[in-house]
């Protein structure tokens, strides 16, 4: 059964950092890549960044380049968010996802996902 872990998240405030952590399991990690999407109430799920199987490739939505940093550790099946100079408008539910495609930019129809973990930030 694969399963896809959430961590992390909660209260921060404007300008603060927060770290996301998603664990996998029941799948061979190094055979997908990896993303992270949010979802804020009333909006759609928008991709905000991706890593390739071995972590060389990133790709950032416009919205957070500069300010977040995706990458993975193969040897603990886990793929991170780091989250810097947070803004109110950053506030939603962030998921983890993991596809056998090869597009990091587009992860839409991803195989599997995570949880889902709350992001507010104050202003």
């Amino acid at each position: 059964q694969v399963q896809l872990v959430q961590s992390g998240g909660g209260l921060v405030q404007y300008g603060g950092s927060l770290r996301l952590s998603c664990a996998a399991s029941g799948l061979t990690f190094g055979d997908y890549i990896m993303g992270w999407f949010r979802q804020a109430p009333g909006k759609e799920r928008d991709q905000v960044a991706g890593i390739s199987r071995r972590g060389i490739t990133t790709y950032y939505s416009d919205s957070v380049k500069g300010r977040f940093t995706i990458s993975r550790d193969n040897t603990k099946n886990t793929v991170y968010l780091q989250m810097n100079s947070l803004k109110p408008e950053d506030t939603a539910v962030y998921y983890c996802a993991a596809s056998r495609s090869f597009d990091i930019a587009t992860m839409r129809k991803a195989d599997y996902w995570g949880q889902g973990t709350q992001v507010t930030v104050s202003s």
